[in-house]
């Protein structure tokens, strides 16, 4: 079995209804869901959770859903894109998969794209974690 790491945005007052939602919607492995918080607004909560890629129909993801990668170590969650867009900034305007990013400087934190600055870090914190 191949899995996925997705990540749901929501907000405080929704959230359970959509993990829910999600747990009707995916086949979650491990049984768990992520949620962090976004220091900058503590409205916003962002569910990430493992599910099953091999029943995934990449046509038809859970409403405000995107797929993302972790960096364990750091609690680092970050889209392709905003990875390719912090390479660039960082790297003088250059695309370099060779490139070493600091990952300590994006600890605890989403990266995603921005399209007025190429990406944007969102600080985050464990919020809970649901067993579903």
């Amino acid at each position: 079995m191949r899995t996925q790491l997705l990540c749901t945005f929501s907000n405080i007052e929704k959230y359970v209804d959509v993990v829910t939602d999600l747990d009707g919607f995916y086949d979650i492995v491990y049984g768990k869901i992520y949620a962090l918080q976004n220091c900058d607004d503590l409205d916003e909560i962002l569910l990430t959770y493992n599910i099953n890629a091999d029943t995934l129909n990449k046509s038809t993801y859970y409403t405000d859903t995107i797929s993302v990668h972790r960096k364990k170590d750091y609690n680092t969650i970050y889209t392709i894109n905003s990875l390719n867009s912090l390479i660039k900034t960082l790297n003088n305007g250059v695309a370099d998969s060779n490139f070493v990013v600091d990952w300590d400087d994006y600890k605890n934190s989403i990266l995603l794209t921005d399209s007025s600055v190429g990406y944007k870090k969102i600080p985050t914190k464990l919020f809970k974690i649901l067993n579903v």
